[in-house]
């Protein structure tokens, strides 16, 4: 169920205000998962894609957050812009994007992330910067010329929204908060108290 208009329409304002403002990385968010052990598992990374079906992002599948998200689907997102002082909150289900998607992102990235992606085995433990250089230098050695193909292991993550949540400081700290939520295959919006 595709978000709603006043939903689109507010996440676009608040991402462009922080893409307009001081803010360092406007596309960064956390990203909420359970572990294995069924504790909460919480790291930033970036917004690449978003529209009415969700927000996307890009990972290596055999990372923490890969393996978590392909075990238990349920994530939560939080978009916090400090200079603008707005703040959005997903909570929702991650899907795998298309393998289209995966490649026509994966082209679009600049070589040196291409021929990262195959030399780290993300989340995993290493003896010293120096293995990790040493692998990027042999993947750098196999793709000398041409194109990077992108690694199987490597793709993303759309997290389609079951609940979207604006917050916007106000003096006081009476700040304004607006919800909308997905139930029975229709979206509610409430105001909330601060």
């Amino acid at each position: 169920m595709n978000l709603p208009d006043e939903a689109l329409s507010r996440f676009a304002e608040c991402l462009e205000a922080a893409q307009c403002s001081d803010e360092l990385e406007p596309t960064a968010m956390c990203l909420s998962t359970l572990s294995e052990r069924g504790g909460v598992s919480s790291r930033m990374v970036l917004l690449k894609d978003w529209n009415a079906s969700g927000f996307v992002f890009y990972t290596n599948l055999e990372s923490n957050k890969g393996r978590q998200l392909q075990s238990n689907t349920q994530a939560a997102l939080v978009f916090h812009w400090k200079t603008t002082e707005q703040q959005v909150r997903v909570e929702g289900v991650a899907e795998p994007v298309s393998i289209a998607e995966a490649d026509a992102y994966f082209a679009s990235r600049p070589r040196g992330s291409q021929l990262g992606a195959w030399a780290s085995d993300q989340s995993r433990p290493m003896k010293g910067r120096a293995e990790l250089l040493a692998r990027l230098a042999r993947v750098e050695g196999r793709h000398l010329a041409g194109t990077v193909p992108r690694p199987e292991h490597w793709s993303g993550f759309r997290v389609v929204p079951e609940m979207i949540e604006f917050w916007y400081g106000r003096k006081s700290r009476l700040h304004d908060r607006f919800r909308f939520t997905l139930a029975d295959g229709t979206w509610n919006k409430q105001r909330l108290f601060p």
